[in-house]
């Protein structure tokens, strides 16, 4: 299994750099992982994503919607793409913790 390592800090990805170890998230493992979507500095709108995302994945097993991500984080998707040049799917959810989404994120 590929290992994503940062500052000496090592962790399990996926073949597309998902952490294989959802337990392990925290805020700074968010960061380290900011770097692989080139985001320099996770701003509070950033956070304000990738904490709702998390917080839904928690509850219910899965990744929101991108429109259910929009309406209650108050982006448009343009928004949503200037904060994750990747997108919702493969960058804010990366930065959450959650494995790869399979469905339209």
């Amino acid at each position: 299994m590929p290992v994503f390592e940062c500052e000496g800090r090592m962790y399990e990805v996926d073949e597309d750099g998902f952490l294989q170890e959802p337990e392990r998230w925290s805020q700074d493992v968010a960061k380290d992982f900011a770097q692989t979507e080139a985001i320099a500095d996770l701003t509070d709108g950033h956070w304000k994503v990738i904490n709702y995302i998390r917080n839904y994945y928690l509850q219910f097993g899965i990744a929101p919607m991108v429109r259910k991500l929009c309406k209650e984080t108050g982006y448009k998707l343009n928004e949503i793409y200037q904060l994750f040049p990747s997108g919702p799917a493969k960058g804010a959810c990366k930065l959450a913790g959650l494995p790869k989404p399979t469905g339209c994120v």
